[in-house]
């Protein structure tokens, strides 16, 4: 029997800047609609973490913070300004590194560079925080979308990041919704019959990776990419993304242990 691939096609989708307290589901949709687009059953949007963050008011002035002691010690550490320190310390739940121009933190759940506070595309003097809840806001977006269109789409919220000793950043899923995150392949067979027994695909991951060739880093006005025809598990429910516990991811393990030395 021949196997079936889909075609995965990728649209960026170019918008107006979006200002506090903009809807970012009302502004995507009547910018598919600018654009001639119209969503299908099982297509996924990828949303920028920073325009959705900016929208729900997560846009901070920076001559409005008050750093502490705590953040003017580490801020001269890490060359940073310390307001920003001050905000990375209300941010994250760990500090436990960095470097130059970079404090590595534990926020929300995985490794963030600074909080993943953003300075770029944010107006001069400002800086822009990651989503409250990213896993909420992907929900309600989607269920926003699918009452207009009437589609069972999946949503992810996606931020860049690097990787451990790799040059450039990737993309990682910060909230998905109505579709499956992560696919385990456990018990699946390898091209020589073996059963795998550790891999799991990194499916929202992949595609937020993905997206990024088409949203960049810059000013591209593209803070949204739609995707058709992934191979991905379509659900009603808001799968949350799973994540290793600290102990069982080898960097973060690694790293907590040597720094104890």
């Amino acid at each position: 029997m021949q196997a079936y691939f889909p075609s995965l096609q990728m649209f960026g989708i170019r918008t107006p800047t979006i200002k506090p307290g903009d809807s970012i589901s009302r502004i995507l949709i009547d910018s598919l609609e600018e654009q001639g687009m119209q969503l299908q059953d099982n297509d996924i949007l990828i949303i920028a973490e920073s325009p959705l963050a900016t929208a729900e008011g997560r846009l901070v002035r920076l001559d409005d913070i008050n750093p502490c002691d705590k953040a003017k010690k580490l801020a001269d550490e890490y060359l940073l300004d310390p307001r920003e320190m001050e905000l990375i310390l209300q941010e994250c739940d760990e500090i436990f590194g960095g470097v130059p121009g970079a404090a590595l933190t534990i926020t929300k759940g995985t490794l963030a560079p600074n909080a993943g506070i953003d300075s770029s595309n944010a107006p001069e003097g400002h800086v822009v925080l990651l989503p409250e809840n990213s896993q909420e806001s992907a929900g309600r977006i989607r269920r926003e979308i699918k009452e207009h269109c009437k589609c069972k789409i999946g949503v992810i919220v996606g931020d860049s990041r690097t990787q451990p000793l790799r040059l450039g950043c990737v993309g990682i899923a910060l909230g998905t919704s109505g579709m499956v995150p992560v696919e385990d392949a456990r018990g699946t067979l390898d091209l020589f019959g073996k059963e795998m027994t550790i891999t799991r695909k990194a499916v929202a991951d992949n595609l937020v990776s993905a997206s990024q060739l088409l949203m960049g880093e810059a000013g591209e006005s593209v803070p949204a990419v739609l995707i058709r025809g992934a191979p991905v598990q379509i659900a009603e429910d808001d799968i949350e993304m799973p994540l290793f516990s600290r102990d069982e991811c080898m960097y973060y393990s690694n790293i907590r242990n040597n720094n104890k030395k």
